[in-house]
């Protein structure tokens, strides 16, 4: 193993994220609801240099699979990420996530007048667009930043 290359411990069962955008390894975090005071087990590396993305970010977070609906979400924000799932040591399953075409619960509407923020029992349910996402209910339209709508409960 040279100086120059990254060595991360593997993990006995749970999931690995990897391509996942430059820098964005935080917000996936947040997307999973990790914030380090559950007693998870969380590897991070951030902009490590990746052939096809330039850099990347990684994520392994033990004891835990991911949900369609958070692998939907991902998609938006890393769309090139692959979702590797870890039993006693082996990867069992590798994944490229695939973005949906509608997300539901997940994100918050910006717009403060949209029905989705005005107390009344409403998912919020965005359809997916090549470009961002779009509001079902105002048709307001989120380009950038998609990770800084995400419902946080």
């Amino acid at each position: 193993m040279s100086d120059h290359e990254l060595r991360v411990s593997k993990i006995r069962n749970g999931t690995v994220l990897d391509h996942l955008p430059g820098g964005s390894a935080l917000n996936v975090l947040a997307l999973l609801g990790i914030d380090g005071s559950g007693g998870t087990g969380v590897s991070v590396a951030m902009n490590i240099p990746s052939d096809r993305l330039g850099t990347k970010d990684l994520v392994k977070v033990e004891e835990r699979e991911l949900s369609q609906d958070e692998v939907d979400v991902l998609a938006l924000i890393a769309p090139r990420a692959t979702v590797n799932i870890v039993r006693e040591y082996e990867v069992t399953e590798k994944n490229r996530v695939e973005r949906p075409e509608r997300v539901e619960g997940v994100l918050v509407c910006p717009n403060s007048n949209c029905i989705t923020n005005a107390d009344e029992p409403v998912h919020s349910r965005f359809a997916v667009l090549d470009d961002g996402v779009r509001c079902e209910y105002c048709d307001e339209i989120v380009r950038e930043g998609i990770a800084d709508h995400l419902k946080v409960e």
